[in-house]
């Protein structure tokens, strides 16, 4: 006897008095969910991903989806998703892989914080009449500066300064590598950045040559496969980022299944075409402090200490005391990935079960570096699952300098979060490498979505700043008497160092 067939997700159907027949929905749908047979369009519903792809170009919107249309009986423990998963495993006995980030329905954090706003006594500011400072630095920063008077009787600065970088908004845009998504997913994020004055990360799949000419606005990262890492890559990144761990699957590697690994992709990433770009759990040079020390004073060194050096990890129950090693070791900022950050393929158990919120993570770093004096020794950048302009307010209020974000600059691109980013079908051309789907894609109009979005988010913060009486990101960073917390328990507000609304 066999498993037989599970509800479909969706129920796709076609208005045949709306519908003009033009096909469009076949072209569109890279899934297999439309065919023509004769004079009549058919419709396979169980192939369906929910991208929406095929509702967003019909012409006479005369698609609609319905969502779980034939349901399980209902049971509090024995949900649909826990059942269809057993059915999976039963059929294939593999790990079963997914996209994006938690799908869980479990509290967010950022929606129980709120923040405050100035009224009578402590006047707001009108950031349209007066100067909001957003400019921020990433790096290393001096504890105490010394000044020395030359012969002329000017002054010069005699501390030596690290190097920085120079954002004009606190918001940069993650690593997602060539190879995950697409060469024109990376080339519209790339022109945005560089257009705002702001980075984005290469991912570790190396730095394909039409990015050089943005180069300047990259960070490359150095992850435990070490795909695309040499000299040339190195020296071209404004930054460089060591990848320990990521938010969407704490403790172990990478995966890039080998469909998604084409011509240009093996190239990037110096693999055989169509093999799958396994990265090892651990760093195999790294098992250690000391180790991580050795690694990013040989990537300095490499690059004559010219360039930041970021080590990013994932939110994990003892992160504070991780970063706080990190501070001392020579790095110049830390990326704390929180358990709802976004990925092309992660295994599922992984992706719903392992790992800790952003919030709580950036409050306990923040926290523990302030006590033990290092705080300057290491700016703090925030991912994995920023959202809107509210949540990278209160994400700089918690403590961070800065925020990444990935899968908000992907929806600006057009995803639609189904999840299916592994399979390389991605009909937006977004997490794809099929040339006919990455064509949909133009990295001109994706570009000035994606600098759309961080402008207006951009605007919405000095806003907010302005409500508060604040006129620069150097006084909301870490001043958490800016939020409150609402519907949260005692021992929560304790950690996040926030009082509760009210008082």
């Amino acid at each position: 006897m066999t498993l037989g067939s599970v509800p479909p997700k969706f129920k796709v159907s076609i208005d045949r008095d709306q519908c003009m027949d033009c096909g469009r929905c076949i072209e569109n749908c890279s899934y297999g969910v439309y065919r023509r047979e004769g004079d009549k369009i058919l419709i396979e519903s169980r192939k369906c991903t929910g991208c929406l792809r095929c509702v967003a170009m019909c012409p006479r919107d005369a698609i609609t989806l319905t969502e779980k249309p034939i349901d399980y009986r209902s049971h509090p423990l024995w949900t649909r998703e826990v059942r269809e998963d057993i059915i999976k495993q039963a059929r294939s006995g593999k790990i079963i892989l997914s996209g994006m980030g938690n799908a869980r329905d479990l509290p967010v954090v950022y929606d129980r914080l709120l923040l405050d706003a100035c009224q009578v006594t402590n006047p707001s500011i009108d950031p349209l009449r007066e100067p909001m400072e957003l400019r921020t630095y990433i790096g290393k920063k001096p504890s105490k500066l010394k000044f020395r008077k030359t012969e002329s009787g000017d002054v010069e600065l005699e501390t030596k300064l690290a190097p920085n970088l120079k954002l004009n908004t606190p918001i940069m845009i993650g690593h997602m590598s060539f190879g995950a998504i697409s060469l024109n997913s990376q080339l519209s994020m790339a022109k945005a950045v560089t257009e705002l004055g702001t980075y984005m990360g290469t991912g570790e799949g190396g730095l394909h040559e039409a990015l050089y000419p943005y180069q300047d606005h990259m960070v490359v990262q150095v992850a435990s496969g070490r795909f695309g890492v040499n000299i040339d890559y190195l020296e071209r990144g404004a930054a460089i980022e060591i990848k320990i761990g990521q938010g969407a699957k704490p403790g172990i590697g990478g995966h890039l299944p080998g469909e998604k690994v084409s011509e240009e992709v093996s190239k990037a990433r110096m693999i055989p075409v169509g093999s799958d770009a396994i990265s090892p759990a651990p760093h195999h040079d790294i098992y250690s402090i000391e180790d991580l020390v050795q690694l990013i004073r040989s990537l300095k060194e490499a690059t004559e200490w010219k360039k930041p050096v970021f080590v990013k990890i994932a939110a994990v129950h003892n992160v504070a005391p991780i970063a706080a090693g990190i501070a001392r070791s020579s790095a110049d900022a830390v990326v704390i990935d929180g358990f709802r950050g976004g990925t092309g393929a992660a295994p599922k158990v992984f992706r719903d079960n392992v790992g800790i919120p952003i919030e709580v993570a950036i409050a306990s770093v923040d926290q523990k570096l302030r006590e033990q004096g290092v705080r300057n020794e290491i700016s703090i950048i925030a991912s994995g699952g920023i959202r809107t302009s509210a949540d990278l307010a209160k994400s700089i209020a918690l403590g961070a300098d800065a925020v990444n974000i990935g899968t908000a600059a992907l929806v600006a691109l057009g995803c639609r979060v189904c999840g299916n980013c592994y399979r390389n079908l991605c009909p937006w051309g977004i997490a794809t490498q099929r040339p006919d789907l990455v064509s949909r894609l133009d990295p001109e109009v994706g570009a000035v979505q994606v600098s759309n979005l961080i402008k207006g988010w951009t605007d919405e913060l000095s806003e907010l700043m302005g409500a508060a009486g604040i006129n620069s990101i150097e006084s909301l960073r870490g001043n958490r008497d800016r939020l409150r917390g609402y519907m949260l328990d005692e021992k929560m507000l304790e950690i996040l160092d926030v009082l509760p609304a009210g008082a």
